[in-house]
């Protein structure tokens, strides 16, 4: 059973920084995509960017330019953990941000297409 566990969210004032860190474990896949969502009460699970790796190779997919040029998903060497570095932080950003895996080939957007979950951590982008 693969288990995912999130750190790193806090309180940070607006223009900040955060990195958050996903530790998965109870995998044997030869490919698995990591991605990080974030979520506002009231609005649906929005996809911020993922990962994939298989041996030495790694993709990684955003969800728009924005984010991009803010946001850096990355993972250790060891390949069990990975980050989600947060740079130039707005308001706008604050939300739960949950990391979620799912095994294939495949990396996407698409939260249905996730197949495990880690309970989450909260990120708060003060004025």
């Amino acid at each position: 059973q693969v288990r995912l566990v999130e750190s790193g969210g806090g309180l940070v004032q607006a223009g900040g920084s955060l990195r958050l860190s996903c530790v998965t474990s109870g995998h044997t896949f030869t490919t698995l995509i990591v991605g990080w969502f974030r979520q506002t009460p009231g609005s649906d699970r929005e996809f911020v960017a993922a990962i994939r790796w298989r041996g030495s190779m790694t993709d990684t997919l955003y969800n728009s330019d924005s984010m991009k040029g803010r946001f850096t998903i990355s993972k250790d060497s060891a390949e069990s953990t990975v980050y989600l570095q947060m740079d130039a932080l707005i308001p706008e950003d604050t939300a739960i941000y949950y990391c979620a895996a799912r095994r294939g080939t495949s990396i996407t957007k698409g939260r249905f297409s996730y197949d495990y979950w880690g309970q989450g951590t909260q990120v708060s982008v003060s004025t």
